[in-house]
């Protein structure tokens, strides 16, 4: 079973059994208000109850991902660029939000097909960083 502390607001840090196979400690973020709760780890928000922030939705082009903001924030570096090929688990954006940098991940193999932010553009939560095709 793994162990779970609190080290701070909205911050938890995740350690795993013996028997995980040689995982690491993790870092958690938790935020929201009551009844949308939702958490950022590994780049990847994870909200109850509601579809990830990387939604689908097909065009004749064929299916459009769009990796959204986690939180109002501050777009720190911004990694791709049209026409550029993604892996899964690729940083696409880095986003600054509470004194901490998030990586937006690509959640597939996929090529780029807008950059719809810049550096130090302040962007809102679910705001459409990249998409994604």
């Amino acid at each position: 079973m793994a162990g779970i502390t609190r080290i701070g607001s909205g911050m938890y840090l995740v350690q795993p059994d013996e028997g995980s196979g040689g995982r690491q400690n993790e870092t958690v973020y938790v935020a929201g208000p009551p009844g949308a709760t939702w958490a950022f780890w590994n780049g990847r928000v994870f909200r109850p109850a509601e579809p990830p922030p990387a939604t689908v939705r097909s065009r004749a082009a064929g299916a459009v991902q769009s990796l959204t903001a986690p939180m109002p924030a501050t777009v720190v570096k911004v990694l791709v660029t049209e026409g550029q090929a993604v892996k899964a688990g690729d940083t696409v954006v880095i986003v600054e939000a509470m004194k901490m940098e998030l990586p937006v991940r690509a959640p597939a193999d996929a090529v780029v097909k807008a950059v719809r932010c810049r550096e130090g553009d302040i962007v809102k939560s679910d705001q459409t960083l990249v998409e994604l095709e």
